[in-house]
């Protein structure tokens, strides 16, 4: 078992890393979003490319 000061360790990284995930996820969901909006320009003809 390790000792209490490198367990608090332990999670504050682990906690760290679910922080940066989330947000990474954040992102992921409104890049996908983004695209999704730009196929639909495309695809509707509103948009055009050159």
């Amino acid at each position: 078992m390790p000792e209490l000061a490198e367990q608090t360790a332990i999670a504050t990284i682990l906690s760290e890393m679910d922080t940066e995930i989330t947000a990474l996820e954040t992102r992921r969901t409104k890049t996908r979003a983004l695209k999704q909006a730009m196929m639909q320009e495309l695809l509707t003809g509103r948009t055009r490319l050159v």
